[in-house]
């Protein structure tokens, strides 16, 4: 069984964002002619996205950028369009330091992580604006011929037959191959030949059997069609014997209702997109998406040659697979891919880390890689925004999976988009900051048990994250709660005499946490307990004039505040002519983080008197600080 159904088992229940978190239920821009935000779901008329007139009927072939293709009116992108080269982390605007350590993390799960080593191998690329700044191989490509089962091992190939990995190794990409099949999807929308809203039935009539007829083009799309996660399709020795287990399948909840991430949804889709093209799938990717992007490494089904350059994956075997396969090398891993020639909409891809870096920067750029367009700014769009609103955690666009800690780690942000795969695969952009991150591991070589978790995509992400500077307010540095999983940091200023009725304090605000789990709490002792203080916060939004300062009564933040400074007031005066101690109280627990918060400008005012000011030396060196660092980024 492909990707996700399996790999999510180990997803944490996200927590509920805290009203502070500026933009956590971030709203739907305007996605394009015809389409209309409706509660917890998007109703489109049957009508083309805007601009799509001037792009040509529906069809085969990709639009040039200079051919005027429509940009959204709103479109925040920049005016410059990179394309991919090779640089330092400085040329790409990062950190070097968290890139060398992205790999020593990456490095450590190459041994037992517990009991197995997560991967054989695995290739790393991570770059920020058109800048690839770490592509790095670690590992083996090819290094065991079979798994022992009786002694739970690896029989490793002799040490001149195994292969290393290298930048350009080819992986089987398992469920990633879902965003190639839903980005065909959303051109043909783009084209009009598709409507999301349509049923699925009034493209293939059959489908509505089982009491599937209500089910959409979009559920399909968001997973949230009510199909179960997986099907054994390859115990059909015939494709009509799938399409007969397809079409008989009876949803396992009312479409509409719930979330339930399902291979079947993108087997489906691409029943539709050869329906509706006449084309096969792998033709389609070929001409709508590789060939146009010079993803010449990126294709179903690879060549007898390639197969030097291949990561292995599986030893297939009864009964952890359910096909007799042996050593799986340069053909699809997932059974009912393989069962269907290669070619699926689930599954079966294959690429190298340059290709699928070349497809983030093409969705970063907004549809468009040198001067060829692939998608409008628009379509591009429905990617990026969340269509399941109605299923708090399981955030999903057209394809794109939004938000998840769990293997975006501190890159997750509303907007954060991704994938993974079961062969140990995944992909993370993050439109906040212009980065993408690809690792490309086979962690199922020698068998898919050996695997435990996602530790290994969390912790590149959360280096890369850190690798993007955050800037002080003012001056030179600011305090940095640090990073680190199940831990508290606390920043206290000393004992302040408050004699006004108009006392305050006010500094500047950074923070971005694991929405729910992970708090930052203002707190006040005078001598007794903490306890937390209310704040007001206002945020310095680009383009936003006059923001309205927002409350938080509780004292404390929590998840997504739009990776900018944001101006922070608290008033003193309950605590008039008491002593009082103030702190910043970071906690989070022992899962996933964000990028973390940052304090600076720290200012009590007494009525018409400063009684503390952090830009002071003398005062600044009374701040006491338990985890937190001052940082230049």
């Amino acid at each position: 069984m492909t990707g996700y159904a399996a790999e999510n088992g180990d997803t944490a229940a996200g927590g509920l964002p805290d009203g502070g978190a500026t933009g956590s239920g971030i709203g739907r821009r305007r996605l394009g002619g015809g389409i209309l935000a409706l509660g917890g779901a998007l109703a489109l008329a049957p009508l083309p996205l805007a601009g799509a007139a001037e792009r040509g009927a529906p069809g085969r072939g990709p639009v040039t950028a200079d051919a005027g293709a429509s940009m959204g009116s709103g479109a925040r992108r920049p005016e410059h369009r990179p394309t991919l080269r090779r640089g330092s982390a400085a040329r790409a605007g990062l950190l070097q330091g968290p890139l060398d350590q992205l790999v020593r993390e990456a490095e450590a799960y190459l041994a037992d992580s517990p009991k197995h080593p997560w991967y054989a191998g695995a290739v790393l690329l991570a770059g920020r604006g058109g800048t690839v700044a770490l592509h790095r191989p670690i590992g083996k490509a090819v290094r065991y011929a079979a798994y022992d089962e009786t002694t739970d091992t690896g029989v490793e190939f002799p040490a001149e037959q195994q292969i290393a990995m290298a930048e350009d190794t080819v992986f089987d990409l398992a469920s990633i191959s879902k965003l190639f099949t839903s980005v065909l999807a959303v051109q043909q929308i783009e084209r009009g030949a598709l409507e999301l809203e349509a049923t699925v039935a009034s493209y293939l009539p059959d489908f509505a059997g089982g009491g599937k007829q209500d089910i959409t083009v979009r559920q399909l799309l968001t997973h949230t069609s009510g199909f179960r996660a997986w099907i054994p399709l390859h115990q059909e020795p015939t494709r009509e014997g799938k399409l007969r287990m397809l079409w008989d399948e009876v949803p396992a909840s009312a479409p509409g209702s719930a979330y339930l991430y399902s291979d079947l949804n993108l087997i489906s889709l691409q029943l539709i997109l050869e329906q509706i093209t006449g084309h096969s799938l792998d033709a389609l990717l070929r001409d709508e998406i590789t060939a146009p992007l010079g993803m010449h490494r990126t294709r179903y089904n690879p060549p007898a040659s390639w197969k030097p350059k291949i990561a292995a994956t599986e030893d297939a075997r009864l009964p952890w697979s359910g096909l007799e396969r042996g050593l799986v090398w340069g053909e699809v891993h997932d059974e009912n891919a393989y069962s269907f020639d290669g070619v699926a909409g689930h599954a079966g891809v294959f690429s190298c880390a340059w290709d699928l870096a070349v497809l983030a920067r093409t969705l970063l750029n907004g549809g468009v890689y040198g001067r060829s367009r692939i998608l409008s700014e628009d379509s591009v769009d429905l990617l990026f925004t969340d269509f399941n609103t109605a299923f708090l955690g399981d955030e999903h666009g057209l394809g794109f999976e939004l938000y998840q800690h769990w293997y975006m780690g501190a890159m997750s942000t509303p907007r954060t988009a991704g994938h993974t795969g079961f062969t140990g695969t995944s992909l993370v952009l993050d439109p906040s900051t212009d980065t993408f991150l690809i690792v490309l591991g086979n962690s199922v070589h020698p068998v898919r048990s050996w695997r435990s978790g996602s530790a290994p995509r969390v912790a590149t992400a959360n280096q890369l994250a850190r690798a993007v500077p955050v800037r002080p307010e003012r001056g030179r540095t600011a305090w940095f709660s640090g990073m680190a999983s199940a831990s508290t940091a606390t920043l206290t200023l000393p004992v302040l005499r408050l004699a006004s009725a108009r006392s305050r304090l006010e500094c500047a605000l950074w923070w971005d946490t694991e929405p729910g789990s992970d708090r930052l709490v203002l707190e006040v002792s005078a001598g007794q307990e903490w306890q937390p203080v209310p704040f007001t916060t206002v945020g310095s939004h680009p383009g936003q004039h006059r923001p309205d300062p927002r409350p938080h009564p509780q004292g404390w933040v929590s998840g997504w505040s739009g990776r900018v400074w944001h101006r922070l007031e608290a008033d003193l005066s309950p605590w008039r002519g008491k002593g009082v101690q103030l702190r910043w109280r970071y906690t989070t627990d022992q899962l996933y983080v964000g990028r973390g918060a940052y304090v600076d400008s720290l200012r009590v005012r007494d009525g018409g008197v400063t009684v503390f000011d952090s830009d002071r030396p003398r005062d600044a060196g009374r701040i006491a600080a338990t985890g937190w660092v001052l940082s230049a980024d």
